[in-house]
């Protein structure tokens, strides 16, 4: 069936589930009646060489080549029969189609075991008791991991499960490599990725193909299927788009790039490829583009009709995945680290509650690219409509939302529209540490299915929060952390090293408050990564501010984002790296959390200036703050069971009522007067999640008032309702 475009995902982003870009473009497309397809060719690749035919034609290769051979690769090369053998199966089970295969796996008799297995021994400390089919599914991911590591020797160097030539892609300010690398002969991927291609295009018969490219690890590969339109479909145009055009490419110059796309556009996709589809058509001139760069006379032009404006993200349609194969992804756990596990196990649809950043200041992100700047939140109306589209094309309950950081209070409308049209999700995603997470509020996004939250605590030192414009505090991070681990949400923390004008004592120091947060239970996961400059960031625009000075000019031809930069103020960074990664191995396992922090490094470090128990200080600090009169109040229980009774006290009687809450996990009572547990369970009804008509706290002190009851504060702040959170009396 012809299509007007072929949205296409190059290899490789994730095996587990879509990369979202090519779904959400069609569905804005569906909007428009335009038709299109859809194609992960990461997916379809691996699948196809990870299969017994696939196998067999790559030890067919292998024997060919010339290369010498170390001792691991021959032994896989002598163990064929057993790779061949056991592939189908495998990667039946890593799409859940063979769950009974795990029993077979974990015996470790069945997997042929390669030099990926030399850290088994491992393994049992850093999984733990975990499941067969967890287990499993780790074993198959190493096994799967050396048939990797023999391509990579013996066949293609470039070959990588979430990436594909990404040393190509990252940094390239020049083309000339790239360039290079193109004028190759197809190696054994672009083999297999042309032919599956070229299958798409006669299927689809598109008029526009269109190439996302979210990471560098996808470039080489988009470039490659370009190239093979422009050879054999020449009446086909091709555009890019997609992540990394839309940072790394916003000064492309070279025309070499033309040579294998018509066109890239940058930002949000959906006005750009609408005005390409009509260009193409004849019904629009190459002066309607928006934000397109395309070749004119020889040289590149960037086209942005300022008249022409963007969708709101209310228009821009449902994420369709249909064409994609949902059922085909597979499961993987390569790494110990939880949320890494949640991002490479299952399958996540993905959808955003807001474009862009709320918060929109941290000085180390790209705060002057849309993708930043320009914030938009949906309705939790519209966010659920479309949740429930994409569980019917899916039929998939789980939920990543990709967003930069979710706003507090559209997560805490989005928790209360799941849970009043009852959609049963698990669903995660990134936030800000900040103190509208409140226990209540933390409470209710467990009620409606959120699992885990991921955010940036960066440098635990808070000068260099304060530097980074982060707004939060390592208190409050620690507090924020707090409410989220009670209420059963896993918290994951991205760390930063290296920020300008760190010092080695302040490395020191925001390691010590990782330690604490993790002893103190406060924090599940976490993950360093060091400081990146970047063009568009406040200390990329104005290094001088942060006193580091550029050392690469980032105005290069091709790609310029990335810039190596000179801190003369702050420490040795590149010299904690390994230090803080081991550390935060054995912290996320419950291991060496009482080790001396200098153990971790090889060079003198100095001593921590971090109180030892700064963290479970903050902890033990009363919170006290009364809520607001304007909050709202939200009843998510069942109705109590209440009985009355007479308590005698020092020879006076006393009405007293009784009232029992069921929740599913167990029971619990209180004790009021018997006036105030008639007024409670009365009231709890009108504050039902299910009402349209929420009350507020100013809302429910009138009311209890007018029941004849005096001192609402004292009884509402007393122990008896105030634990009612438990039993689902939140105030939000």
């Amino acid at each position: 069936m012809a299509s007007t475009v072929l949205l296409i995902t190059p290899p490789f982003t994730q095996l587990n589930t879509p990369y979202p870009a090519t779904a959400y473009l069609k569905g804005f497309l569906n909007t428009k009646n335009i038709t299109s397809s859809q194609a992960d060719l990461g997916i379809e690749v691996t699948l196809a060489i990870f299969s017994a035919v696939g196998l067999t034609d790559l030890f067919t290769l292998v024997d060919q080549s010339q290369t010498e051979r170390s001792e691991n690769a021959s032994r896989i090369i002598m163990l064929r029969d057993a790779y061949i053998q056991t592939i189908d199966p495998v990667i039946t089970f890593l799409q859940g189609k063979n769950p009974t295969l795990a029993h077979l796996i974990c015996k470790r008799n069945f997997l042929p075991e390669a030099s990926r297995f030399s850290q088994i021994d491992d393994m049992v400390w850093a999984f733990g008791a975990m499941g067969v089919q967890d287990h499993a599914k780790h074993l198959a991911t190493m096994y799967l991991e050396d048939i990797s590591d023999l391509i990579q020797e013996c066949v293609d160097p470039h070959f990588g499960f979430s990436r594909y030539a990404e040393r190509l892609g990252r940094s390239a300010n020049s083309f000339d490599e790239l360039y290079n690398a193109l004028e190759l002969p197809n190696t054994y991927i672009d083999n297999v990725l042309c032919k599956l291609l070229t299958d798409r295009i006669q299927q689809s018969q598109p008029a526009l193909l269109a190439l996302s490219v979210p990471f560098p690890g996808n470039l080489y590969a988009a470039f490659r299927c370009g190239q093979l339109v422009r050879q054999h479909f020449p009446g086909i145009r091709v555009v890019m788009g997609g992540g990394f055009p839309n940072t790394e490419l916003r000064s492309l110059t070279d025309a070499r790039v033309f040579e294998f796309v018509d066109f890239i556009t940058l930002d949000d996709g959906e006005t750009p490829i609408e005005n390409l589809i009509q260009h193409i058509q004849g019904l629009l001139p190459v002066s309607g583009l928006k934000r397109t760069f395309t070749l004119q006379d020889g040289k590149v032009a960037y086209v942005n009709n300022q008249a022409c404006t963007d969708y709101r993200q209310g228009q821009v349609g449902t994420p369709d995945y249909r064409d994609l194969p949902i059922d085909k992804y597979i499961s993987a756990i390569e790494v110990v680290n939880p949320m890494h596990s949640l991002w490479s196990d299952g399958r996540w649809n993905k959808l955003t509650m807001a474009h862009g950043c709320y918060w929109g200041k941290c000085t180390f992100c790209d705060t002057s690219l849309d993708y930043i700047q320009r914030y938009e939140p949906l309705t939790a109306s519209i966010l659920c409509d479309r949740i429930e589209t994409i569980i019917t094309q899916t039929g998939q309950t789980g939920f990543h939302f990709v967003d930069e950081a979710a706003p507090p209070a559209l997560m805490r409308s989005l928790a209360i529209e799941l849970i009043r049209r009852k959609i049963v999700i698990s669903w995660w995603t990134n936030i800000r540490f900040e103190k509208s997470f409140t226990r209540d509020l933390c409470l209710l996004l467990r009620a409606s299915g959120c699992i885990a939250v991921s955010g940036g605590l960066e440098v635990a030192s808070d000068r260099l929060l304060d530097l980074i414009q982060k707004g939060i505090t390592v208190a409050q991070v620690a507090r924020v952390n707090k409410h989220f681990t009670e209420a059963g949400i896993m918290v994951h923390a991205y760390l930063m090293y290296g920020f300008p004008t760190q010092t080695a004592q302040e490395t020191i120091d925001s390691l010590e408050m990782v330690r604490q947060m993790f002893a103190a239970g406060v924090l599940q996961s976490a993950f360093w990564h060091q400081f990146a400059m970047t063009a568009h960031s406040p200390v990329g625009m104005y290094p001088d501010q942060y006193k580091v000075t550029k050392e690469t000019e980032e105005t290069g031809s091709f790609a310029n984002n990335d810039i190596v930069h000179h801190d003369p103020t702050g420490a040795d960074h590149d010299g904690f790296s390994l230090g803080l990664k081991k550390s935060l191995l054995n912290f996320m396992h419950g291991a060496c959390l009482d080790f001396p922090l200098h153990k971790w490094f090889d060079f003198k470090t100095p001593k921590t200036t971090v109180k030892p128990t700064y963290i479970t200080d903050v902890l033990a600090e009363t919170e006290y703050a009364s809520a607001k009169n304007t909050a709202k109040v939200v009843w998510l229980g069942t109705e109590p069971a209440i009985s009355f009774f007479t308590k005698s006290h020092k020879g006076q009687l006393y009405e007293m009522s009784s009232l029992t809450f069921q929740s599913r996990q167990a029971a619990m009572t209180i004790k009021v007067s018997k006036e105030q547990g008639a007024w409670l369970a009365a009231v709890l009804p009108l504050l039902s999640v299910h009402n349209q008509k929420m009350m507020t706290l100013h809302d429910v002190m009138t009311h209890y008032e007018a029941a004849g009851l005096d001192d609402f504060e004292l009884f509402w702040e007393n122990k008896p309702v105030n634990t009612l959170h438990k039993a689902g009396l939140l105030v939000i």
